[in-house]
């Protein structure tokens, strides 16, 4: 019997060979947008004969595609600073609570996780017509927020549970007051946590097209809406153009995230 409890990296060879060729699963038909972006052609093609920026040009030469990305930005931005907060205090307070129901409220939290979007849409459809919300940046940013809100809920759970909440009573103890404890010990060690829910906050808005088909159009439609509606009328490498945009920009907020996480480990190292 080997005593060495230690696994040679040869012998986990087949390892790292089967998550190369996931990875390559995945990851396979989101690049092949990327070469076809840079298509000079009028029709999307793999791979691309000749390459151009033409329909990057295009795109920021359009004031529709821009005021669609605009849009976007600000709902993004929007949500994380609604999503974040509420998700954070809704977590926060269901971890600690000693009243039995709160299992009962966390799971009604995250139904929108379980639901199919385009149920929560039809919803948020109806309950907006009434309020006037539809077709308004204010109704785009509270609908993306409830879909946002069970991903804030999850993560900073999973980053509250690896806390000591004795550090934020021995706080609390010497006078500080809850929020004051919360905010200058809890919330600087669950940072990592809640940097990540932002980002899948913000990612939820930037990336969402079901709900956004029933509450913006015209002037108030988003990024991935407008894709979609094109769509419809001609597949152009614009869209192709857009999609390398938007994955670049999800690499970049990825990297970010991960960054900060390793900053966070090394001070705490």
């Amino acid at each position: 019997m080997d005593s060495d409890p230690t696994v040679s990296h040869l012998r986990r060879l087949w390892l790292y060979l089967y998550c190369l060729a996931v990875a390559i699963f995945l990851l396979a038909p989101i690049l092949v947008v990327i070469p076809m972006s840079f298509s000079p052609s009028e029709f999307l093609e793999f791979p691309p004969s000749s390459l151009s920026l033409r329909w990057y040009q295009s795109l920021f030469n359009s004031a529709e595609w821009t005021g669609a990305a605009i849009i976007s930005l600000k709902a993004a931005v929007l949500t994380v600073l609604v999503a974040t907060p509420l998700g954070i205090a809704a977590a926060y307070g269901l971890q600690y609570s000693e009243m039995g129901i709160a299992k009962l409220v966390r799971s009604l939290l995250i139904i929108p996780l379980i639901v199919p979007v385009i149920i929560v849409a039809i919803g948020v459809f109806y309950l907006f017509a009434r309020l006037n919300l539809v077709n308004t940046l204010t109704g785009l940013v509270l609908a993306h927020s409830v879909l946002a809100l069970p991903f804030v809920i999850v993560v900073v759970s999973a980053g509250l549970q690896r806390f000591d909440i004795n550090q934020e009573l021995v706080a609390r103890s010497l006078g500080a007051s809850r929020l004051k404890a919360f905010r200058t010990v809890t919330l600087p060690q669950i940072r990592p946590s809640v940097m990540s829910a932002a980002l899948f906050a913000f990612i939820t808005s930037f990336d969402e097209v079901v709900v956004a088909l029933f509450v913006s159009r015209g002037p108030s439609s988003t990024l991935t809406r407008k894709m979609f509606t094109s769509l419809r009328d001609q597949v152009s490498p614009a869209i192709a153009a857009i999609s390398t945009i938007l994955i670049l920009i999800t690499f970049l907020l990825a990297l970010a995230a991960l960054a900060s996480a390793r900053g966070d480990k090394a001070q705490k190292s």
